[in-house]
C-alpha cells in the first residue's frame, strides 16, 4: 500500500491538529526532542499531506507499507492501534543499495524479527520509493509494543536474540549513517 510520510521536527502538539483524511500522526515520546532525527512523522495516503509543508519540515517520502504482523495501520480501529512505536530510519548498506537492502530487509530480516521480538504487537516495514525532501532514507521500520516499558524493556526475547538483529541489520543497513531510533506514540487528539 502506497503512503506518503511527513517527518517534523515539530512534536504533534506544535503541528496542525487537522489531518487529511486517513493520515494518522506519531509523536516522540521524549519531552526534548532535540536530540532525536525528528519528533513526528505524519502517514496518510491522501495527497494532501503533500501540502502541510510544516508536517515535513524534515522530510517528505513516497513510501510502500509493508504490514509484516497485523493488517495496515489505516485499517486499524483506535482500540487496535499500538500503545508504543519504536521507529528505525534506515539506510541501505552502502554495499548492497537501496534494491538489494530492501529486499534482505524484507525476507531476511523480516521474519528474524517476527521470531526475536515476541512482545511486538504490530510490525510494518516502510519502503522508501521516492525522498521529495529531507535526509536520503531508504526505510523505517515500525516495531510497535503494548506499551513503551514492553518496547524499552522487552524488545528482543533473550541476549542470543539481540546478537542475531544486531549481526543481520549490519548485513543491510548503513549502521553508521541510519540515525537513532525514535520512541513514539499515536497522537490521537490530531486524527
Amino acid at each position: 500500500m502506497l503512503k506518503l510520510v511527513a517527518i517534523s521536527a515539530k512534536k504533534s502538539e506544535a503541528l496542525p491538529s487537522n489531518l487529511p483524511p486517513d493520515s494518522l500522526r506519531l509523536s516522540a515520546s521524549a519531552e526534548e526532542t532535540a536530540h532525536l532525527p525528528f519528533a513526528s512523522m505524519t502517514i496518510g495516503s491522501n495527497p494532501a499531506v503533500m501540502h502541510h509543508s510544516e508536517l515535513a519540515d524534515v522530510g517528505l517520502y513516497l513510501v510502500a507499507e509493508r504490514a509484516m504482523l497485523n493488517r495496515p495501520l489505516s485499517e486499524l480501529s483506535e482500540s487496535e492501534l499500538p500503545g508504543s512505536i519504536g521507529i528505525f530510519p534506515m539506510v541501505a548498506h552502502p554495499d548492497l543499495g537501496p534494491s538489494a537492502s530492501d529486499q534482505h530487509w524484507q525476507m531476511q530480516h523480516g521474519p528474524l524479527a517476527l521470531e526475536v521480538h515476541t512482545c511486538m504487537t504490530h510490525y510494518y516495514q516502510l519502503q522508501v520509493l521516492h525522498r521529495f525532501s529531507g535526509p536520503e532514507w531508504h526505510g523505517l521500520a515500525l516495531c510497535c509494543f503494548a506499551t513503551e516499558d514492553d518496547l524499552r524493556y522487552r524488545f528482543f526475547n533473550s541476549a542470543a536474540g539481540e546478537k542475531a538483529i544486531a549481526l543481520d541489520v549490519r548485513r543491510f543497513a548503513d549502521t553508521q549513517n541510519s540515525p537513532r531510533r525514535v520512541i513514539a506514540s499515536v497522537a490521537l487528539n490530531a486524527q
